[in-house]
């Protein structure tokens, strides 16, 4: 996919009916990606986060890590700090250009591919003991074979016992009882508002809005969790556990996001987590 630079986000006439996999590189503009660690407030996110995925991967003893889904690198430089092993991707060169630049700003250097989910396995090399797939970013991919596809391209850039951690908005409470928001885990910055638009099966668009007055929209596919998890199942995942805002227990309308952890490997006597 081309680099898109310019001035303003295009939806086209009517923005609910651009519902493309490959919309995303004209949503994440430059002017946009600038501010997408105001939303992030990296400080908060790690406080609200605290070590989940870092305490998960190491308890599989899981160290090669590819972060698919770099956006500004936030993850990418946890996993460093972490001692990992980690190849940081992202399908927008402006997302991964600012990644670099907030890594070294720490001290960090990013081992970075510019990579589309649907052909990984042609711009990454060797296997992986685990892939992280964040901050909502599967629901980019609108068409059922996209994602099909990507999911296939995950579990083929893994090792055989290999884990996929992926995650979603809550879709289902969103659809189903209307939008609410803890705004405490994945999205902190307590002067941003990221809030739904429009939502229906087919199409979540979320608009940001910023302190200045400036405003930017993205356009996602609101997947269900129970169909995440069957799309999971399909490309050959053995064991799927779904965890609730970081929590193994909770009631279906709470979680802000829901966090699937898939196992390439299922050890018997074990039981799938539904």
């Amino acid at each position: 996919m081309d680099d898109i630079n310019q001035e303003q986000q295009d939806f086209g006439d009517n923005p609910l009916e651009t519902r493309k996999t490959d919309h995303y590189q004209e949503e994440y503009i430059q002017s946009f990606v600038e501010k997408w660690d105001e939303l992030i407030d990296w400080d908060a996110r790690a406080e609200s986060e605290g070590r989940f995925f870092i305490d998960m991967l190491k308890a599989r003893d899981k160290h090669r890590v590819l972060d698919a889904a770099t956006g500004t690198g936030f993850h990418s430089v946890q996993l460093l700090k972490a001692g990992f092993d980690a190849t940081s991707a992202d399908g927008n060169a402006e997302m991964l250009t600012k990644a670099f630049e907030n890594a070294r700003a720490r001290g960090l250097v990013l081992h970075t591919t510019h990579a589309d989910w649907r052909w990984l396995n042609k711009d990454i090399h060797g296997k992986f003991d685990a892939i992280i797939c964040l901050g909502n970013s599967f629901t980019h991919l609108f068409d059922e074979n996209d994602r099909r596809r990507a999911l296939a391209e995950f579990y083929a850039a893994l090792k055989w016992d290999g884990i996929l951690i992926l995650d979603q908005r809550n879709y289902d409470g969103m659809l189903d009882h209307g939008f609410t928001s803890k705004h405490k885990y994945y999205y902190c910055g307590d002067q941003v508002t990221a809030e739904p638009e429009h939502v229906d099966d087919g199409l979540a668009r979320f608009c940001y809005s910023f302190p200045d007055g400036s405003q930017f929209h993205l356009n996602m596919f609101p997947l269900r969790k129970s169909y995440t998890r069957q799309l999971m199942k399909d490309v050959g995942f053995q064991k799927i556990k779904t965890y609730g805002d970081f929590q193994e227990t909770y009631q279906e309308t709470d979680p802000d996001f829901y966090i699937h952890v898939a196992e390439k490997t299922f050890t018997p006597g074990e039981s799938e987590n539904d």
